[in-house]
């Protein structure tokens, strides 16, 4: 039997290792000349693997879209099954405090070399530098068309990953599959009209991020970047909010809280307390609920309050400017800068179009995906590439039978 993989990443290389077995010819095409790219530089070139271990119900929150698909999903592989897989094959994983995970020797190049010798253990052929332009039905089979020529083939796994516009999901046109409108998941937000971007550099390990008028919020790192923010916080609040962000032309305010785990009372009363306690100190020179202190003076001259100004007698308007600087900084966001690297896309395949039990297309009995070309993306952490490893062995071990 012979199986084409379409795609030579992460869900591709699993899906092939997978398919293989007695009496299976497993080839993947690669369009580009290199394999497994998004591995190679995924996380600083170190490849966040996976995340911590967690259950199930508490994994697929990590996922903007796919959640109820991937629920069934897990059941077949989850992240332990990841840390089986790698680490009985020689590749020691650590687990890094915001649960990350990652091999221990801090280089993808384990990670590819761990695939790249299992599947060639298993005779798995790569036609690199070769994309497929159409794939027909053929009887219970398939023609792939490329610009190199024919392929017939009796089963395919498309794990072709996610692209940022409908024209690149092309190929697959005759198939007759719904492709959900393809966006960007996973951005940074900019603001050029702000003057906060003259503190680039500066972070917060625990703010709080929130799109006004919707429910979209988000807490955890914030970074302070030339463009606007960035940080996790950020990132993840792309992810959930992509879609309101592409409706809305990537043009909101966000409100941020620099201290996710302080109210604004909490805030208020802090600096009353400080403020009778050492009336006589200057507040530029004394930053409050560990802000850094270039950040603080930027708080307080938009809160109106001058270099001399002593705790002391600090105008009770200036007092409410500064709590509501600390506590819902407004940030007016105009644009997006994504990843260009490391681009990760909501959209694809439907969902509805596909057993995710099986990985296998409700239209077309021999036909699979995998990996990013579905419509199911997730945050950062290592959740992409579970989700790789997931649907790549499903539709592998689907394709074998």
């Amino acid at each position: 039997m012979k199986i084409a993989i379409i795609g030579g990443g992460a869900a591709g290389f699993f899906a092939a290792i997978h398919a293989s077995g007695p009496g299976n010819e497993v080839t993947i095409f690669e369009k580009s000349p290199k394999i497994l790219s998004k591995v190679r530089i995924s996380g600083g070139g170190r490849c966040n693997v996976t995340h911590q271990p967690m259950e199930i119900s508490k994994l697929i929150k990590n996922y903007p879209r796919g959640e109820k698909f991937l629920k069934k999903a897990f059941r077949h592989f989850s992240i332990s099954d990841t840390f089986k897989w790698f680490e009985s094959r020689g590749v020691s994983l650590k687990i890094e405090s915001d649960g990350r995970v990652f091999p221990i020797t801090d280089d993808s190049q384990t990670i590819i070399h761990a695939l790249v010798s299992e599947a060639d253990k298993l005779d798995v052929k790569q036609i690199r530098s070769t994309g497929i332009k159409d794939i027909k039905q053929h009887g219970d089979g398939f023609d792939l068309i490329s610009e190199k020529g024919h392929f017939f083939f009796d089963k395919v796994i498309v794990a072709a990953g996610g692209h940022p516009n409908l024209d690149s999901y092309g190929f697959l046109k005759s198939l007759n599959h719904k492709i959900v409108k393809p966006i960007p998941s996973l951005f940074t937000f900019n603001a050029p009209n702000e003057s906060i971007r003259e503190l680039m550099g500066i972070s917060m390990p625990n703010a709080q991020v929130k799109i006004e008028g919707t429910k979209l919020t988000y807490q955890g790192p914030v970074l302070i970047t030339h463009w606007g923010i960035s940080g996790p916080a950020v990132l993840k609040l792309s992810a959930f909010g992509a879609q309101w962000l592409f409706d809305h032309q990537y043009q909101a305010k966000a409100q941020i809280n620099w201290n996710a785990e302080l109210g604004e009372g909490n805030y208020l009363n802090q600096i009353l307390n400080y403020s009778q306690s050492h009336p006589y100190r200057k507040i530029y020179n004394h930053p409050l609920f560990e802000v850094p202190s270039r950040l603080w003076e930027h708080f307080c001259g938009k809160s109106g309050i001058e270099e001399g100004q002593l705790f002391g007698n600090l105008p009770k308007k200036s007092l409410n400017r500064l709590v509501q600087n600390l506590f819902c900084y407004i940030l007016e966001v105009k644009g997006k800068t994504t990843f260009k690297e490391e681009f990760v896309t909501a959209g694809g395949i439907s969902l509805e179009e596909v057993n995710p039990d099986t990985m296998q297309s409700i239209y077309h009995p021999n036909l699979y995906f995998a990996g990013e070309v579905l419509n199911l993306d997730g945050i950062t952490g290592g959740f992409n590439f579970q989700a790789a490893w997931t649907t790549g062995y499903i539709a592998g071990v689907s394709a074998k039978l």
